[in-house]
């Protein structure tokens, strides 16, 4: 039980800690030294970087998951087990919609704009689009973000 815990914990802590440091440190870091100039590059390393990190939270999912699942199997059952396997499974979900489907509709608007939307005109529906797709990507974030953070809290409740 210890393992499968320790595992769920380590999983966790990756996951929430990573998604604080890229939005709260590396996207700002990224944005900042490369300045206006470099603007379509720091969204491209960006994004990168925010693509091999969802593969990253895939695998702490699925850790998690598993992880409840065989504590659950092999007893005694965790606390609001039920609850714990929603929250995971809404985490992933969550940044799973960001990595398939945000993460290319806005990759398209990009490629259709042939630049950063920002050089277009404040009212062009490109512009709007990538807007809606950049905070709904940032919205959906904070779903594993808050999720991860009620799991450490049971976890370490336990």
């Amino acid at each position: 039980m210890l393992a499968l815990r320790y595992a769920a914990l380590l999983a966790l802590a990756v996951w929430v800690g990573g998604l604080v440091a890229l939005g709260a440190v590396a996207a700002p870091a990224i944005f900042d030294v490369l300045g206006d100039a470099g603007r379509a590059r720091a969204a491209s390393v960006f994004g990168e970087v925010l693509s091999r990190f969802h593969a990253i939270t895939y695998a702490c999912g699925g850790i998690i998951v598993a992880s409840l699942a065989l504590r659950a199997v092999l007893g005694p059952r965790p606390r609001r087990f039920a609850v714990r396997v929603s929250i995971a499974g809404l985490m992933l979900a969550a940044t799973a919609w960001v990595g398939f489907v945000v993460a290319p509709r806005l990759a398209s608007v990009q490629k259709e704009i042939g630049g950063l939307p920002s050089s277009l005109p404040e009212n062009d529906e490109r512009r709007l689009a990538f807007a809606r797709g950049h905070r709904l990507s940032t919205t959906l974030e904070l779903v594993p973000l808050a999720g991860g953070l009620a799991l450490l809290f049971w976890e370490l409740k336990d």
